[in-house]
């Protein structure tokens, strides 16, 4: 795994970190604890814990349905968190999926917009981003979808 990270940029609410992830069980918990680490470290402290949520559920659907490595970039800009994995899986993900409880997993992105996540999908030839937008600035309120 590597990872690379920038400060703010010339405009100060700016800052990026980078983790290229293996193919391995192991993937999402590394990309939690460079999340958390990262996160602790730009002020967004009150969704810490959201966004190492959603970093979870994206790179462990990521490992689960693709073959290959995945890539993990953070973006706090302007006062939200933009969490995108690439992949190398031209497949997209069933963003409205309903399950009955019964199923191994499949809850994933109902979770995400639970927690008042954007979900957006960037298809690309050889693979796909799916990025998550967070606002930093509020926590879901009692009316989001859990």
């Amino acid at each position: 795994m590597s990872t690379t990270t920038s400060p703010p940029t010339t405009a100060p609410t700016t800052a990026r970190c980078a983790a290229a992830l293996p193919h391995s069980r192991r993937s999402p918990s590394l990309a939690r604890q460079v999340s958390e680490r990262w996160l602790r470290t730009t002020d967004p402290v009150d969704r810490v814990p959201d966004a190492v949520l959603v970093v979870s559920e994206l790179v462990t659907n990521a490992v689960r349905h693709t073959c290959g490595p995945c890539t993990l970039t953070l973006t706090v800009r302007d006062g939200r968190l933009d969490i995108a994995v690439a992949d190398h899986s031209e497949d997209l993900p069933e963003l409205h999926r309903r399950s009955d409880g019964d199923e191994r997993g499949g809850f994933g992105m109902g979770v995400i917009r639970g927690l008042g996540g954007q979900i957006r999908l960037v298809p690309a030839l050889g693979g796909k981003t799916v990025h998550v937008l967070l606002d930093l600035g509020s926590t879901p309120g009692p009316s989001a979808e859990r």
